[in-house]
């Protein structure tokens, strides 16, 4: 005969606190590394989005012997200028401006400050200046 007790099958309370402190240290490691890779992916984003705008500045200087001036803008880039000197081979060069990846519009400087033009994103605080997420992206980086 059987002596040994029927025990029911299942987990007791410790095993299964044991399971959810494991998860949370395994959660606290990984989702830091996950949010930076989206901070990460936010500035790359910008970089490239302020080498497409270069790009296409350019090729509108070589259509038009100069770039747009200050007060054309980038808004040079989608439509043609109406103000200031004219373009006369102008075309499409984008068809519309990006927003850099915090909801800001890129900033244009003809004359640039650390080159002939300059392109920037002001980051993630929407300001001049700054460090870490918050400093400029710019086309002289």
């Amino acid at each position: 005969m059987n002596t040994k007790l029927h025990r029911s099958h299942g987990f007791t309370l410790i095993e299964l606190m044991v399971v959810l402190v494991i998860i949370g240290v395994l959660a606290a490691l990984i989702v830091p590394n996950v949010l930076n890779r989206a901070d990460d992916a936010k500035v790359t984003a910008a970089r490239t989005d302020v080498n497409n705008l270069m790009t296409q500045l350019k090729l509108y200087k070589l259509d038009n012997q100069r770039y747009p001036t200050q007060e054309q803008g980038l808004n040079a880039l989608v439509q043609r200028p109406s103000a200031g000197p004219a373009a006369p081979n102008w075309r499409n060069y984008i068809d519309k401006l990006p927003k850099d990846p915090w909801g800001n519009g890129y900033q244009y400087l003809n004359p640039g400050v650390n080159s002939e033009i300059d392109v920037m994103s002001f980051g993630a605080d929407g300001k001049t200046g700054g460090e870490g997420l918050d400093a400029d992206i710019g086309s002289w980086q």
